[in-house]
């Protein structure tokens, strides 16, 4: 079973910035799409940045474009998102997402994901 593993929430006030990772235990996300979602007290889950680990093809949510930035490390096997210009919306539960399949264009629905991180809190104070 594959195990996503998040790192790097916490708390930081606004216009200030932020760098979650995710990593992966089965050690390679090569054939991956992975994604971030997240999630806002009484809120649903909403998508917020995927990446083609393969194509490094990215996309973002329209709240998020311009502000945050999904990336790979390849030498650590990771995927970054980079959250800049933070607000108190962007206040949430993140969580890393990932399924192992090609593919052309990056999905935003959660049940297309397959695996999933335990989240990370991101608090963003006024």
């Amino acid at each position: 079973q594959e195990q996503l593993v998040e790192s790097g929430g916490g708390l930081v006030q606004a216009g200030g910035s932020l760098r979650l990772s995710c990593a992966s235990s089965g050690g390679t996300f090569s054939t991956y799409t992975v994604a971030w979602f997240r999630q806002a007290p009484g809120k649903d889950r909403e998508f917020v940045a995927g990446i083609i680990w393969a194509y490094i093809t990215t996309y973002y949510s329209d709240s998020v474009k311009g502000r945050f930035t999904i990336s790979r490390d390849t030498a650590q096997n990771t995927v970054h998102l980079q959250m800049n210009s933070l607000t108190p919306d962007d206040t949430a539960v993140y969580y890393c997402a990932a399924r192992p399949v090609f593919t052309e264009s990056i999905s935003t629905a959660e049940y297309w994901y397959a695996f999933w991180g335990q989240g990370t809190q991101v608090t963003v104070s006024s």
